[in-house]
């Protein structure tokens, strides 16, 4: 027999002939007329060159051929119905999975806590993983299987990313508490840094692959003004923990800079000049979009950010 030439659609015949022993009955079965039985009979019988069945009385009797293989095509048949039925329903309570997100360590203090208490409450058998954030190749990954979400700022995507808007996130200066330079300038927590003394001072910036130069530099750029680098670092917790110990002075998220000030001994003061601040999107790979647990996760993330900011309006 040629499979790759073989109808499949013969198996659901001779399938209903095994049980029913009649091509009329078989028929009725299937929703066919009895001719077209019975030429898809005749069809099996030249493809798997055996005669199938016999005429005996008003029935058809099975060869021994056909009867072996009554139970296989019976279980191929079940095991197709299922496989194409469709994603079954997603239980929390007693899935058992692993989700990989790729972000930088911002979601490790803003998201990480609360969706581990969510899914300690809802999900036991849920593990989420959250793995270091490589901004040119969170396509790859996703690709590649190698995580199931990205958590980005807003970017072009390739046809087959699906995405889902978080937050916006606007930025804010840290620096030290009692910072001896804006105690001078009598600048409060909250207040602004004045242009000169923002641009004097070191900064120190967040830059996952080394760069230089972020969105404050070109914020910057716009009012014919420049800053010193002092240091890059590739985690937001290094950049503060940083600040908090030294003279330098940073731009952050303004939910991170809030969230970690107490804890971390830094001040927040607003920016001289205006940073657009970028949407934060969640993006997955399109097959992975009816999947019911893949939606799950997402419902969860989404739930836990919520507090972070409304996707559709840039803080201020």
């Amino acid at each position: 027999m040629n499979f790759a030439s073989f109808d499949l659609n013969l198996l659901r015949v001779l399938d209903a002939l095994l049980r029913e022993g009649s091509t009329v009955r078989a028929a009725t079965r299937l929703g066919l007329s009895q001719p077209a039985v019975s030429a898809a009979l005749g069809r099996l019988r030249h493809a798997l060159d055996d005669p199938l069945f016999h005429r005996h009385g008003n029935r058809l009797e099975a060869t021994d051929f056909a009867v072996s293989l009554t139970l296989p095509i019976r279980d191929a048949l079940e095991s197709l119905e299922s496989l194409l039925d469709g994603p079954k329903p997603f239980e929390p309570e007693t899935a058992e999975a692993t989700f990989r997100l790729s972000g930088s360590d911002f979601f490790a203090e803003m998201l990480m806590p609360g969706l581990a208490a969510d899914l300690a409450a809802r999900a036991p058998g849920i593990r989420v993983q959250l793995v270091d954030l490589v901004p040119d190749s969170y396509v790859d990954t996703l690709d590649r299987y190698e995580v199931d979400l990205a958590l980005i700022p807003q970017t072009s995507y390739p046809d087959w990313v699906d995405h889902r808007p978080l937050f916006w996130s606007a930025f804010a200066a840290i620096a030290r508490v009692g910072h001896p330079a804006l105690a001078r300038a009598q600048v409060a927590p909250g207040g602004v840094i004045p242009l000169d003394l923002f641009c004097e001072l070191g900064h120190v910036l967040f830059s996952p692959e080394g760069r230089l130069e972020a969105m404050g530099d070109a914020a910057l750029a716009k009012v014919g003004r420049s800053r010193r680098v002092a240091m890059t670092l590739p985690v937001f917790s290094g950049v503060y923990r940083a600040v908090a110990s030294s003279e330098l002075i940073a731009l952050i998220p303004v939910q991170l800079a809030h969230a970690v000030a107490e804890k971390a001994g830094i001040s927040v003061y607003a920016a001289p000049m205006d940073v657009s601040p970028p949407r934060i999107d969640m993006v997955w790979h399109r097959r992975s979009t009816r999947s019911p647990a893949h939606r799950w996760i997402r419902e969860q993330i989404v739930a836990a950010m919520e507090p972070i900011g409304d996707p559709a309006m840039p803080l201020v």
